[in-house]
């Protein structure tokens, strides 16, 4: 496709990413080419979409490897996005293309782009990605904890005294872990003032508190509808004709879920609005996972609206 070309028609730009190699292709075109992931190479493809003016360029959010081409798009005031992978195979399949190689996969990303033109976010700031990353560190020493406690289960009684000492750094490095999220919580007074506010909600400790803020940003700007399919707690039906199935969550945050699992799991005995709640659906002979996942998505929408209002919890009188 020519610069003349792109004037006449929007331009949607798929970028599949790898360690090494970036591989870009424009959708309704024959277009198509690879550039290395590299600081050097992503200036060059800046410098060569800009006076494009693509209308999106969509590329798969990976984990951390295409951090660095999605700020250099954002950057330079391009309308970048990383959207999730699953959204993106789903499309794939939707539409029959199921072979898959890069050149393959920067075409599908560019088609979808200009099928779905799924929304351009701002990207976090520097601060908010710094506590994402210590949040991030927490979970995983947990992770690796809890392996341990599970090995040591299974392990040869030699094997106790290597095991109980990891687990006791652990231990140290995780309570180390939460120091460093709260000390880093305090250089921000609007992080200090929302953790107050969210806090005043019996069920949401320090830990859940802080994942909230750096992971669901848009808490108290959006409506109650949206907010709970951006976190993925929003149930989707299941039916056709007259069979009515069982409606299910999926997609959305999963770190931010989880903290909102826990919540839910303290407000059983800390909550009695949200704990009434859960035990209501329970009578009627609903599972506890179900009622918990109801209870999540009630308890998300009361924190959104006290994000929205700046106002404390205020349960509702029976």
């Amino acid at each position: 496709m020519n610069q003349s070309q792109s004037s006449v028609s929007s331009l949607f730009v798929g970028i599949d990413v790898s360690g090494e190699f970036l591989d870009i292709a424009y959708h309704d075109s024959d277009e198509y080419f690879r550039v290395a992931n590299s600081p050097e190479a992503i200036a060059s493809l800046v410098a060569k979409l800009t006076p494009l003016k693509p209308e999106r360029i969509v590329l798969e959010a990976t984990g951390k490897l295409e951090k660095a081409v999605l700020e250099a798009l954002c950057q330079a005031g391009l309308p970048a996005v990383a959207v999730n992978p699953k959204w993106v195979r789903d499309f794939a399949r939707s539409t029959g293309r199921l072979a898959k190689t890069d050149r393959i996969d920067a075409r599908v990303i560019a088609h979808y782009g200009a099928a779905v033109k799924p929304e351009v976010r701002a990207l976090d700031d520097e601060q908010t990605q710094q506590l994402q990353a210590l949040i991030l560190r927490r979970t995983q020493l947990i992770e690796t904890l809890t392996a341990e406690q599970n090995r040591r289960r299974r392990a040869h009684k030699s094997t106790y005294a290597s095991i109980d000492e990891l687990i006791l750094f652990l231990r140290q490095r995780i309570k180390d872990a939460d120091s460093d999220i709260d000390s880093f919580l305090r250089t921000s007074e609007r992080w200090i003032r929302t953790e107050s506010l969210l806090r005043s909600a019996p069920g949401i400790g320090r830990g859940t508190a802080a994942t909230l803020i750096a992971f669901l940003p848009e808490l108290g700007s959006l409506s109650a509808r949206q907010i709970a399919s951006l976190v993925g707690l929003a149930p989707f039906n299941a039916d056709s004709g007259r069979q009515s199935g069982q409606r299910h969550i999926k997609g959305g945050r999963h770190i931010v879920r989880r903290a909102l699992y826990m919540a839910c799991v303290a407000a059983q005995r800390a909550n009695p609005d949200i704990k009434a709640f859960c035990d209501r659906l329970r009578a009627k002979g609903k599972k506890t996972k179900v009622a918990f996942v109801a209870g999540m998505h009630k308890l998300l929408t009361r924190l959104n609206a006290m994000m929205r209002d700046a106002a404390d919890w205020n349960p509702p009188r029976s």
